[in-house]
């Protein structure tokens, strides 16, 4: 069965099976990491507990911290060690409604995206925490003790990673927008400056309220967008090469090509075109079938009432 020829309550089911199958793949790698919980939160305080003075750790305010905080950073690695599978069932599910040469370019995005994502997280990880933490173990005055509590270093550690992360995406955005006919490399090249400003602001917002951070997060994203306008060419000429074939015959320029009406069969294969009267058909199939669960259900209730032991008795 083709996805134009599924009908909406099959597609809430298959949309169901790959939500379970996402959230069974999560816990997988949950009750896999579930055993080394704390020695994955030593890993991750690790550029804190460096900068700290000598015989210092961090503390547990909560009564249950010490329980909870390793936990839930275990659960959010298993999210992130799972981000492959999930993106591939996300991929599995829209994949159906896009057209040969779609399916060719997505592929590669979603590849890179999830590269781009790690990357960030490493990058925030090994050099932008070394330098935040180490600033501010030294900036406070000398009276105070630099003493993180668990919970709260987990709720930075986890937004400003996740932020990295997602700036890593700006190529994948600079693509996008660029394909999809939004803007123009010749747009973007000439609002550069906005850009370079935007991504300071942004660098604010999505980071603690520091320069330093702000800055490590704005220079990579201005960088990031630059390497977004050089291969976003590869990506356009691909488009318009699959989209603008030669449509000519030689003998005959007005006659279209066999060529072109090979790629266009081969465009239109398998996928059938929707008149108003098909999609009158299909709209008529999912009343009925929403019609037959309300039968269904009234018909439950009447045999509830009819069962009811007060109406008998009454």
């Amino acid at each position: 069965m083709t996805f134009k020829e599924m009908t909406f309550v099959q597609h809430l089911v298959e949309l169901r099976d790959i939500l379970l199958r996402s959230v069974i793949a999560i816990l997988v790698v949950f009750i896999s990491l579930f055993p080394f919980a704390n020695e994955v939160y030593s890993f991750i305080a690790a550029p804190i507990i460096n900068v700290l003075p000598e015989g210092g750790n961090i503390i547990a305010i909560g009564v249950i911290s010490p329980f909870l905080t390793p936990l839930k950073m275990a659960l959010i690695m298993a999210v992130y060690i799972a981000m492959p599978y999930l993106l591939y069932q996300i991929w599995k599910f829209i994949a159906p409604a896009l057209y040969k040469r779609e399916k060719q370019m997505v592929m590669p995005l979603i590849i890179s995206s999830t590269i781009l994502f790690y990357a960030g997280l490493l990058f925030s990880f090994y050099v932008v925490f070394p330098v935040i933490f180490g600033f501010l173990s030294d900036i406070g005055p000398s009276t105070v003790d630099f003493t993180p509590d668990i919970q709260y270093y987990l709720d930075f550690v986890l937004k400003v990673s996740f932020a990295f992360g997602v700036a890593f995406e700006v190529p994948i955005a600079t693509i996008l927008l660029i394909m999809f006919g939004a803007t123009t490399i010749e747009n973007l090249k000439k609002n550069r400056p906005y850009v370079v400003i935007g991504a300071f602001i942004l660098g604010m917002l999505l980071t603690p309220p520091d320069i330093i951070s702000q800055t490590l997060i704005a220079i990579p994203m201005w960088l990031l967008f630059e390497a977004g306008l050089i291969f976003a060419p590869l990506f356009t000429r691909k488009a318009e090469s699959e989209t603008e074939p030669d449509n000519t015959d030689p003998s005959n320029p007005d006659k279209p090509s066999k060529s072109d009406n090979d790629d266009e069969e081969e465009m239109w294969d398998g996928e059938e075109e929707w008149d108003d009267d098909k999609f009158d058909t299909e709209m008529d199939k999912i009343d009925e079938d929403f019609q037959e669960m309300d039968e269904e259900f009234a018909a439950y209730l009447k045999k509830l009432d009819d069962e009811d032991p007060k109406k008998d008795n009454t």
